[in-house]
């Protein structure tokens, strides 16, 4: 999908227009009010922009992840795919990259279902954010505790081959 380019950041357009009564009147006011609005609409355009480029290359970049997946996934059956698993070649750099990969999901999930909270008192927004960062934290916490538990299992069944082959090479001896 293409998209139409992204104006320059810090584009601006400066306007200046006289005022036919005193710089401190109302209309001066508002007109203020008006033009920082404005300023403020155009840098969170550019934001949304950069937003909109960085998840078209994170869409090319989950895209590729994918084939590379569905590659591996094909290759399971055969005896280089088997010796990687049976040994946990690619288990922890693995781990590491779903963690990774939910924790975007999450993130960009929960942009895009938090309301627009520009209306809403300041005290408001801290709760739904310390509320939100409980939960991903929590989400995180688990996902690390079953990365640990995953190297427990494999370190438990490399301790039980080393004390078979122990046993294998006293028995020998004896």
């Amino acid at each position: 999908m293409a998209y139409p380019q992204c104006p320059a950041p810090g584009s601006y357009t400066m306007v200046i227009i006289p005022l036919r009564s005193s710089l401190y009147s109302l209309d001066a006011l508002r007109f203020y009010l008006w033009i920082k609005r404005l300023k403020n609409l155009e840098r969170e355009q550019d934001s949304l922009w950069a937003g909109l480029q960085v998840l078209e290359q994170a869409r090319l970049w989950y895209r590729h992840r994918l084939e590379d997946n569905r590659s591996r996934q094909a290759n399971v059956g055969t005896g280089a795919g088997a010796r990687a698993e049976v040994w946990g070649g690619e288990g922890v750099s693995s781990c590491r990259l779903r963690s990774q990969i939910q924790r975007v999901n999450g993130s960009l999930g929960s942009l895009m279902i938090e309301p627009n909270v520009t209306g809403c008192p300041s005290s408001l927004k801290r709760v739904e954010v310390s509320d939100n960062e409980l939960r991903w934290q929590n989400t995180v916490l688990v996902q690390e505790v079953s990365e640990k538990n995953f190297q427990i299992s494999l370190l438990e069944l490399e301790r039980d081959r080393l004390l078979q082959e122990l046993s294998v090479h006293l028995g020998a001896e004896v």
